[in-house]
């Protein structure tokens, strides 16, 4: 496919935005106040809304739509083909992504894999160096992913979700709205909502502090606790919490925990790591 260095109509009075080493597909469609810098590539029919910033050798590929005002690190590849041998490079799908993102360098974004679909970043999501989102991956609004951190295929992750630098997750999991990851931590099991992920599959408690700084009242969080407990606490296995949880009302915050957990599937949900076998100690006398 040939290129050549276009200004939009829609872009001629802000033609200086816009490198002239950056080479940009006629077909692309950029909003008014878009920043491109040097050596950066846009494909056709990308669409890039207003006020974007995509700097210096990023790569934006043809199934890109994106809204208002993101940024677009060094070197950051949106868009690319997905890693799956299945794949057929004539399937029509995208990467979409909405407003005020910052996608910092040298992240990897890859477009769905199957006919039609998408992989999804929300809103005021913050996605530091090196990250990697695989095909479908969905990301809800003003979530945070630290360096080097890899999601594989269609993982679903809840607003205000936090990842700590290095975390991997297995394909086809969920992290639940407002959940914390420690880095370099594993998961190949849901991780619910609210909760602290840490070690493999595990969930070290509640996160309290992200629970504070979202606003949720002294009665909502006791109420996400009881159901924590319920959970974790109480020696009931996941079916016999969820049947003991049906006889009792719950907060609307509450009940998001339970519906979690309840659209838990085959690979199951992390567990408490207070409940995992521990070797005992040594005998203090040899």
């Amino acid at each position: 496919m040939s290129f050549s260095f276009i200004l939009p109509h829609s872009t001629l009075i802000v033609s200086p935005m816009l490198h002239p080493t950056a080479i940009i597909h006629p077909d692309a469609r950029l909003g008014s106040g878009v920043t491109v810098g040097p050596y950066a590539v846009i494909e056709g029919p990308a669409q890039i809304g207003d006020g974007c910033t995509i700097q210096a050798h990023a790569v934006i590929g043809g199934h890109v739509v994106m809204g208002k005002n993101n940024l677009i690190g060094y070197g950051a590849i949106i868009g690319g083909e997905p890693q799956d041998f299945a794949f057929q490079p004539s399937v029509q799908s995208e990467v979409r992504i909405g407003d005020g993102n910052k996608i910092r360098e040298y992240c990897t974004i890859h477009r769905g894999t199957t006919e039609g679909s998408a992989t999804v970043v929300g809103h005021g999501c913050f996605l530091m160096a090196g990250a990697h989102l695989a095909h479908n991956c969905q990301l809800g609004d003003h979530v945070i992913i630290a360096n080097n951190a890899l999601l594989a295929g269609h993982v679903t992750v809840g607003d205000r979700v936090f990842i700590g630098g290095g975390c991997v997750f297995h394909q086809h999991i969920r992290i639940g709205r407002l959940a914390i990851c420690q880095g370099l931590s594993a998961f190949s099991q849901d991780l619910p909502p609210f909760t602290i992920g840490c070690d493999r599959n595990g969930v070290a408690g509640l996160n309290v502090v992200g629970l504070r700084r979202a606003g949720l009242s002294s009665e909502q969080r006791t109420a996400i606790k009881a159901a924590f407990s319920l959970l974790y606490r109480s020696g009931l296995n996941t079916t016999q919490a969820l049947a003991a949880a049906a006889g009792r009302a719950w907060s609307a915050e509450a009940q998001v925990f339970w519906d979690f957990i309840a659209g838990a599937k085959k690979r199951g949900l992390c567990d408490f790591l207070a409940n995992r076998s521990r070797t005992p100690p040594p005998d203090a006398e040899g």
